[in-house]
């Protein structure tokens, strides 16, 4: 479960947002409230806000959000519970408060709104509100056996990793397979494969790098792997066919639907001149040249 916290002014717009007949919501949660709608909550707000005229963002606005797998098994009460919860662990004490479930688009989230103010006219110190929220969602997520975000974290960079590794195999595939000679044949032949080669094209119509969409994900090229940087690319496919044969080819291709033909900058082309010579004299050293 995630939760997110922050100091608010505008009061009667939000809750109207929280109360929005659209996303089918609930009331979850509500504390020292008499009025059953947005106009009569806020009146009752303002009421009490009077009571300390020197603060001006006087109501807190938080969101509650389980993951959906864990959201698909709460319900009503139990989302009553954890709310309750939190605000015990966010140590707000007596006030008037009010929480709402959205339940649109699969997943489901809280929004609760507290009155900064208590009954006394002191104002809830809101400092680090965001991370304190945070810690406090966190606890309450342990003591209900709920995903908490670090687990969440964990789940996607476990995944992630996976989806690097997938790519990368599918890039050598693609240069064993298809053996491509320019840019162009690359992302065709990725494409076979199942990733979606992106062309990063910069306001000089010079080509600078890729980003791969594979299973959800968008990465760039260097980030899945230092094998798929633009100049590693290049540098493969020119000691597989030739260092002039490449720059003679790639020199302007149509990667794009723009009848302009885009161009490979100077600086990449002497990169990847230069990892080509480098490992040229490198592999003549190995053999004894």
């Amino acid at each position: 479960m995630i939760g997110k916290g922050k100091s608010i002014s505008h009061t009667q717009a939000s809750m109207k947002y929280g109360w929005n007949q659209e996303k089918e919501p609930e009331i979850v949660y509500a504390q020292n409230i008499v009025g059953d709608s947005p106009q009569e909550i806020s009146r009752e707000f303002e009421q009490i806000q009077k009571l300390n005229e020197h603060c001006e963002r006087n109501t807190l606005s938080f969101v509650l959000s389980p993951t959906i797998e864990d959201g698909r098994t709460l319900d009503q009460q139990k989302l009553g519970e954890l709310t309750k919860d939190f605000m015990r662990e966010m140590k707000l004490g007596e006030r008037q408060a009010i929480a709402f479930v959205h339940q649109d688009k699969e997943h489901k989230h809280v929004h609760l709104y507290v009155n900064r103010i208590d009954f006394d006219g002191r104002a809830y110190k809101d400092n680090f509100i965001g991370k304190r929220s945070q810690h406090a969602a966190e606890r309450v997520a342990h003591e209900h056996q709920l995903t908490t975000v670090r687990e969440v974290q964990l789940i996607r960079e476990i995944n992630l990793t996976d989806i690097r590794l997938e790519i990368k195999r599918r890039h050598e595939l693609t240069m064993k397979q298809f053996k491509p000679e320019t840019y162009k044949a690359y992302m065709r032949g990725m494409e076979t494969n199942g990733v979606k080669a992106i062309p990063f094209i910069n306001k000089q119509q010079k080509l600078q790098g890729f980003r791969f969409e594979f299973d959800g994900h968008s990465l760039k090229g260097s980030a899945v792997h230092r094998s798929m940087s633009m100049s590693n690319i290049g540098k493969q496919m020119a000691r597989e066919h030739g260092l002039e044969k490449f720059k003679e080819l790639n020199k302007a291709i149509s990667l794009t639907k723009s009848p302009e033909p885009v161009q490979i900058s100077l600086k990449l082309l002497k990169e990847i001149t230069k990892k080509v010579i480098k490992k040229s004299i490198s592999k003549g050293m190995d053999i004894g040249y």
